[in-house]
Formats: structure tokens, sequence, C-alpha cells
């Protein structure tokens, strides 16, 4: 049982890492950005292409490039649906699931629906802890996870504009009375849950495969964590995440894989009877 809730951990760092680019941007904006998954895969093909697709960059300049080339993606795709966003907030959901078949499509156009390889370059070395088996792969995870969560706290609690975005995702009309730039904020956040949406996509693909479909596949696992620990609350989402990658775990191998949506879809209807705001909102309520 132990391997099994370890790799349930491993999973559940990235569906952690996915849920909080989702809730940054609803935090701030109140809006779930559909294109998320979309995006994220398709920084995932830039690094493909980069490195094992012809161009044989470096691996740490590609994955440079196409964090750059999401957040990029994800200002143009902020910057032409804000309009929506002030008249209509549907329609801006609506938006960004047209950027994300877009996004797909340009998939699609470029490197069809085959199946491709894209693993990480480290060394295939192994240890044992207490009869667990812990991967090279599985250290890397716990460290760009922690870095990467660290990093994202750090920056909202001790920087001007992590401040202005706790004020905007708690009184928007406040804030901007206050002369906060609400724009600022929302661009903070869109340029973050980019770069959180590649870094996941880049350590999941691995431990599967790189398609038109697997990065997005993933990220509604992420919504789910998103949906459980609550979209006001990012310490909510990332419990979330490592709840839902140990439970999925869990009831893949004891019960049944094929079934996995379907108990997926319960845990989520389960958790909200019981925490409607999330399994945060009582202690943390609104609060970043």
């Amino acid at each position: 049982m132990l391997p099994v809730v370890w790799q349930g951990l491993i999973t559940g760092c990235l569906y952690s890492l996915g849920a909080l680019g989702l809730v940054m941007i609803y935090k701030s904006t109140k809006m779930v950005n559909f294109a998320h998954g979309a995006l994220a895969g398709l920084g995932a093909f830039f690094v493909y292409a980069l490195t094992v697709g012809g161009a044989n960059w470096p691996w740490a300049i590609a994955v440079v490039v196409a964090l750059a080339a999401g957040a990029g993606l994800a200002v143009l795709i902020y910057l032409t649906i804000s309009p929506l966003l002030k008249r209509s907030d549907p329609t801006a959901k609506i938006a960004t699931l047209g950027f994300g078949l877009i996004a797909k499509g340009l998939i699609l156009w470029q490197f069809g629906s085959n199946i491709f390889r894209l693993d990480l370059p480290l060394p295939g070395h192994s240890f044992v802890v207490f009869g667990l088996t812990v991967t090279s792969y599985d250290v890397t995870v716990l460290i760009v996870a922690a870095c990467a969560v660290a990093l994202l706290f750090l920056l909202i609690d001790r920087t001007r504009l992590g401040i202005s975005f706790r004020a905007v995702s708690t009184d928007p009309f406040a804030a901007r009375v206050c002369g906060l730039s609400i724009t600022r904020v929302h661009l903070f956040s869109w340029i973050v849950s980019a770069s959180l949406g590649v870094i996941a996509a880049l350590l999941i693909v691995p431990t599967t495969f790189l398609s038109s479909t697997t990065v997005e596949t993933f990220m509604l696992q992420a919504f789910a964590a998103a949906v459980i620990g609550g979209f006001d609350s990012l310490p909510g989402s990332a419990i979330g995440g490592i709840l839902v990658g140990v439970a999925c775990n869990l009831f893949s191998y004891y019960v049944a894989p094929e079934l996995l949506n379907a108990f997926l879809l319960v845990f989520i209807l389960s958790s909200l009877s019981l925490f409607p705001g999330g399994i945060l909102s009582k202690t943390v309520g609104a609060r970043v």
C-alpha cells in the first residue's frame, strides 16, 4: 500500500500545481480559465519541438522559451477577453474555451494526433527508503513542486504585487478605489497560472506520453483538485491536489482504473456536500 500512496503523492503534487494555476486566475478575475490545459500542453510541445523534435536545444533553454511563450500567450488571451470580462463573465469563460480549442488546433496542425515521448533529462538512479523505491523523477517532482509553491506564496506574501493580488481577490472595488491597478494584478495572475501549467505539464508527460489530449486530461483532475480545495483558497487547492492524487491512485490500484472518472465525480460531490466552500473554507475562508 505504501508504494501506491507514494506514487499518488507524487502525482498529487502535479495536480496541485495545475490547480494553483486555475485558482490564481479565479481569485483575481472570478472566472475559470478553460484554456488552462490546452495552453499547458502547447508549452510541453514547445519543449518537445526544441529538444527532441530536431532543434536539439539544451533543455534549460527550451524550458525558459516555453515558459516565456506560455506567459506571452496568457497575456494575449487576457488582453483579448478583458473587455468581455468587464461586461459579462459567462462570455469571457466561453472565450477562454475558444482559445483552448485554438491552442489544441495548433497542436494538431503541427504534430497531428500522434503520440510522442518527452522524458526529463534525469539520471536513472533510485534508492530504497523503508522498503520504498524512490526514483530521481520522484525527487525532481517533489523539489520542483515545493520550490514553485514556496516561490508563489513568497511572491504573494512578501511583494507589493502580491499584496495587490490579495487586495483585488478580496474586494476589487475597494482595491480600485485605493488606486491599485486591476489590470496589472490580472496579468500577474495569468502569467503565474500559465507558468504553473507548463511546469506541471512537463513533469506529468514523462509518466505517460505527449499527445494533443494528454495534458488536457490531466488538467481535468487538477480542476477537481481546485473544486475540492476551494477556488477561493490557494492552500486548499494545493492540499486538494494531494488528496485527489492519493485517492485516485488507491482507487485505480484496489478497485478499477476504468471507473476512475466515476469515482472522481463521487469524490467531488461528497467533498462539496461536507465542505461547500472547499476543505479549508471553515478555517481559511477567503484569505489567500
